[in-house]
């Protein structure tokens, strides 16, 4: 199919999260991507469709929902796990509303990702 297989796409505008999670992660087995902007996870995802995507909800340019809104667009139903500093409650409605289920709130403890991880990755590879 000329795809790559990744298990995960990490996308956060701040360097710390996406290290962290990504050796957090890669550490657990997992194959990791990390994407620092909107439009760069919609490079990463036209090239690979992971399992489970960490998508931030503020970033610069290109917000977490804007770019859930062209992932849905263009791949569908992937499982997306949003993430956020802020307790804002409309984006998290509009998360909703396009199919998001899980989210972390930051700062977050690596054992919760981990476990998330492997449940959302495990069911997921299950009904492939």
């Amino acid at each position: 199919m000329g795809r790559d297989t990744i298990d995960i796409l990490i996308v956060d505008d701040q360097v710390g999260v996406r290290r962290l999670l990504f050796e957090a992660l890669s550490d657990e087995g997992y194959k990791v991507e990390m994407a620092a902007s909107g439009a760069e996870a919609l490079n990463t995802l036209a090239r690979s469709i992971p399992s489970l995507i960490f998508l931030d909800m503020k970033m610069p340019g290109m917000t977490g929902i804007e770019t859930l809104h062209e992932i849905r667009a263009q791949y569908g139903q992937l499982t997306v796990v949003m993430m956020t500093a802020y307790g804002d409650g409309e984006i998290v409605n509009q998360s909703r509303v396009l199919g998001v289920e899980h989210y972390l709130n930051k700062p977050f403890d690596l054992n919760d990702v981990r476990h998330l991880a492997k449940l959302l990755v495990s069911n997921n590879k299950e009904s492939a």
